[in-house]
């Protein structure tokens, strides 16, 4: 099934999971502005960056970006 990303949900899970964007760029080293990119939806997070932000976080890839499955005849379900 192919899926197609929608809005970041970065913002939502540093909340959740009780982490600030200082603790997120001292821990992946990444400047304000390129994580607030990501969080304004300025901006896509590469895979390899998706997977450090999200094992710093402590959730999965997955639950970075709302996803929406589009079937075999292109609807979205």
């Amino acid at each position: 099934m192919k899926f197609e990303l929608g809005r970041c949900l970065l913002q939502e899970r540093l909340v959740e999971y009780g982490i600030t964007v200082e603790d997120l760029m001292k821990a992946l080293q990444y400047k304000r502005e390129r994580i607030f990119d990501y969080i304004e939806n300025k901006r896509m997070m590469p895979l390899a960056v998706a997977i450090s932000v999200a094992d710093t976080v402590g959730c999965t890839v997955n639950e970075l970006y709302e996803l929406t499955a589009i079937d075999m005849t292109g609807r979205k379900t």
